[in-house]
């Protein structure tokens, strides 16, 4: 679980809500990264987690993960690196994988999410999950500001990746930087390369064909999720996006979702 936030940056939803790190905003009365762990510690097919993090932030965040001790997942801490990919090399270590990769201001993630793509993980070498603009403008009309356009669709990313073993770990170029390529182009043409930049923009391949794309580039076989439920594409990333979460959240404790 990558939890950290950006060097040297005050994050606005920590600052507004007066903690140190984003991971510890109350949102429906429980920090973010409480709602993350609720969700992941009740799966059972998960031997650990891991979450990169600042050194600082470790005792934090560790207090809200003991809540879940008696779940018998077990939580452990390694200090985030200086990018996401470094990070999610750091967390990896030695160890063979699979891994799934997630954030911690992904309040909205469903267990069937992460079962979604902990199975399709077991016929690909690394998964990215998506969803539709009309799925996620039915979760929330608000939920996201832009998408990707393909030939069949208009997608959003999910804060939600799979990595079957080290052989893969190339794929975690796709999200080098943060993944943020709405907000910074280059990023997606760095990690895509420029003609398959056209052939998108062009909306002349569909989503699973631009995967197949970029499975070739990379040389590792990659599957794409696409999730049904549009709320899994709408993460805390600012206040825009915080009141949709916490909107979609007391729906689903009303029941209503």
């Amino acid at each position: 679980m990558l939890a950290a936030q950006r060097s040297g940056v005050v994050n606005p939803l920590a600052e507004r809500a007066g903690v140190s790190h984003k991971c510890i905003v109350p949102i429906c009365g429980r920090p973010l990264v409480e709602h993350v762990l609720d969700t992941i510690t009740a799966l059972p097919a998960i031997k650990e987690i891991r979450i990169s993090l600042e050194a600082e932030a470790h005792n934090a965040v560790r207090a809200i993960a003991d809540q879940f001790a008696d779940r018998g997942v077990p939580v452990s801490f390694v200090e985030n690196d200086l990018n996401i990919v470094e990070s999610v090399l750091k967390a990896a270590g030695s160890d063979e994988g699979p891994f799934i990769i997630t954030t911690a201001d992904n309040v909205l993630l469903t267990p069937e999410g992460f079962e979604q793509v902990r199975e399709t993980l077991a016929t690909a070498d690394a998964t990215i999950s998506v969803t539709t603009r009309e799925a996620v403008w039915a979760a929330h009309p608000q939920g996201q500001a832009g998408f990707y356009e393909f030939k069949d669709a208009g997608y959003a990313n999910c804060n939600l990746y799979g990595i079957a073993g080290p052989q893969a770990f190339k794929a975690a170029e796709f999200f080098r930087e943060g993944g943020q390529f709405q907000a910074n182009p280059k990023r997606l043409l760095r990690a895509v390369g420029p003609f398959n930049i056209l052939l998108m923009k062009l909306k002349l391949v569909t989503l699973p064909q631009g995967v197949a794309r970029l499975s070739r580039r990379m040389g590792v076989s990659i599957k794409p999720v696409i999730f049904a439920d549009g709320s899994l594409a709408i993460d805390v990333d600012n206040e825009r996006t915080y009141d949709c979460c916490e909107t979609i959240l007391k729906r689903r404790a009303a029941g209503e979702a």
